[in-house]
């Protein structure tokens, strides 16, 4: 069910990036050829540029292709690797705990608001802020798959080598 999402997610980022390249390629093609624009083109493509950033978020981390420093973690042993990265999944969980809490927040504000941009088309707040919301929440779930599939391995006994070296799962099904 989580790879589901994960995969209706990093569609949607995909459709919000191509939509980013075409917003962006008319408005400059208007803007060169007619002297004219889209309106509130800016406000989209920051509202976009959310979508295309966070959704594909829990994707990533089921990839476990975040960013680290692994030439000290090469060095220690096999439980030790696997230890530091169920503790990083573990960080990762409480570091969203508060973004995921203000994502909350400002969405019931903005909904209950019913705060818009200034612009032409007065476009409603709410839609990227429940973007940011439904991007944090996927990746927040599926860290806390990891912590509890990762810890009952490492547990267990059975071969961890899997965690020290995790090979990419990006679209595997």
């Amino acid at each position: 069910m989580l790879r589901r999402l994960e995969r209706l997610l990093l569609d949607l980022s995909v459709c919000a990036i191509a939509g980013l390249c075409l917003l962006i390629t008319v408005s400059v093609l208007l803007r060169a050829l007619f002297n004219s624009g889209i309106p509130d083109t800016v406000i989209m493509v920051r509202e976009l540029m959310v979508a295309s950033i966070l959704l594909p978020l829990a994707a990533a981390t089921t990839a476990r292709s975040h960013i680290g420093v692994e030439f000290l973690a090469k060095m220690m042993p096999l439980r030790v690797q696997a230890g530091l990265v169920i503790f990083g999944s573990f960080v990762g969980l409480f570091a969203l705990c508060p973004l995921i809490y203000a994502g909350w927040r400002e969405l019931a504000h903005t909904y209950s608001s019913g705060s818009f941009f200034f612009g032409q088309f007065s476009l409603p707040k709410w839609p990227g802020r429940l973007i940011f919301l439904i991007g944090l929440c996927a990746c927040w779930l599926r860290l806390l798959s990891f912590v509890i599939s990762d810890l009952r391995l490492l547990v267990s006994g059975e071969d961890i080598r899997e965690l020290a070296d995790p090979k990419p799962a990006i679209g595997d099904e």
